[in-house]
């Protein structure tokens, strides 16, 4: 029953985690909109006063809500992390050893499958049989400009960047990404994403273009 009960604990993360996602990707495009704040930008003018184009209580709400999403996300992440290894370890050596508590119908391979495949996670045949794979999201979209190449090759704001080039992950995400876009110039570089909930796969090309740098977007860390 522990093992059931583990699932269950580790299902409902996920589906919290996908609601906060979800919640997230909407007051990032809301602050970023055309005329938007974005999620840094001056409240005031270049004379000092409050801007007058823009809500400024509901920015900072929006903000804060943002900053206590992220860190809620990450702990829960954190937890599922955890869970998936506990669930990976104990996972039964042969069937002979599987007690009745531990089988597992078809149904709940299906159950388990969609949301560990969208969390960066794969299912096997068994449902104990969890590997943690390296495709968790390091950096989101959040920011992006129309006609800019990252858009005009499919990268989409609130997209959630798992790979990009030879970049998946480690120290000085940022710079790395800045080194690998500039030395792919004019070439085609593998980009995956977790967009919505499902892994997208893209091919986007760093190029000179009438706006600022190669791509035309802003990488924020996860």
């Amino acid at each position: 029953m522990v093992g059931a009960n583990l699932k269950a604990e580790t299902m409902a993360l996920m589906d919290k985690r996908k609601a906060m996602e979800t919640e997230m990707n909407a007051i990032v495009e809301r602050l970023c909109n055309p005329g938007g704040p974005g999620l840094s930008g001056n409240l005031v003018d270049p004379e000092g006063f409050p801007r007058e184009d823009i809500d400024i209580p509901a920015v900072r709400a929006a903000r804060h809500r943002l900053a206590e999403l992220r860190n809620e996300h990450s702990e829960i992440t954190e937890k599922i992390n955890v869970n998936i290894q506990i669930l990976h370890s104990a996972r039964p050596t042969s069937k002979k050893d599987s007690g009745p508590e531990e089988s597992v119908s078809s149904g709940e391979v299906t159950s388990l499958s969609a949301p560990m495949q969208t969390a960066g996670f794969s299912v096997t045949s068994r449902a104990m049989d969890v590997d943690v794979v390296t495709s968790i999201p390091f950096a989101m979209v959040d920011e992006i400009n129309e006609s800019s190449p990252a858009a005009e090759d499919g990268l989409q704001l609130g997209d959630q960047v798992v790979k990009f080039g030879n970049v998946e992950g480690g120290n000085n995400l940022l710079q790395r990404l800045a080194a690998e876009a500039q030395s792919n110039q004019g070439q085609a570089v593998s980009v995956g994403v977790i967009r919505q909930g499902a892994k997208v796969d893209l091919s986007v090309t760093p190029r000179t273009w009438q706006g600022r740098g190669l791509l035309g977007c802003h990488f924020r860390l996860v």
